[in-house]
């Protein structure tokens, strides 16, 4: 009786001490980085933020975008701030949203680790936003959509 509980209370103690240790070498969350659950036409009308929608062109035409984002699929975070810094009005927020919001979930963290600016996780994603009523619009080659 005594080993069945010692090895019970010593599995847990394990359970316990390896939890702890992947609970704390996530990387923490940047301070500049935020995620809203913010809806379609609010990031349209949206001034004081840069919608970079990250998706590929074929998923773009298959759903639509938001009036006003501006298009560049995610390769890289160089790649990605190369193209879109230029972009950014000074005091502007950085939003990003893809399909489901995952892609985001990573790109917002490598983003937002090498800028001092706010950078928004718009959660949910497209499908969130599409889900809500939100009603897209074609994207363009002026939104950066190479091949529409």
């Amino acid at each position: 009786m005594i080993n069945r509980r010692t090895s019970i209370v010593t599995g847990a103690a394990a359970a316990a001490v390896a939890f702890g240790v992947v609970r704390f070498a996530a990387p923490n969350t940047p301070r500049n980085l935020t995620l809203e659950p913010t809806s379609g036409s609010d990031l349209a009308s949206d001034q004081n933020t840069l919608l970079v929608d990250i998706r590929r062109p074929e998923e773009w035409k298959q759903t639509g975008v938001i009036e006003g984002a501006l298009l560049v699929t995610y390769e890289s975070p160089e790649d990605f701030l190369r193209t879109v810094i230029p972009k950014l009005a000074n005091g502007q927020r950085l939003a990003l949203i893809c399909r489901s919001g995952n892609r985001t979930s990573h790109a917002s963290r490598q983003i937002a680790g090498l800028v001092d600016f706010p950078v928004v996780d718009i959660d949910g994603g497209m499908l969130r936003v599409l889900d809500e009523g939100y009603r897209s619009v074609e994207p363009t080659q002026g939104m950066g959509c190479q091949s529409c």
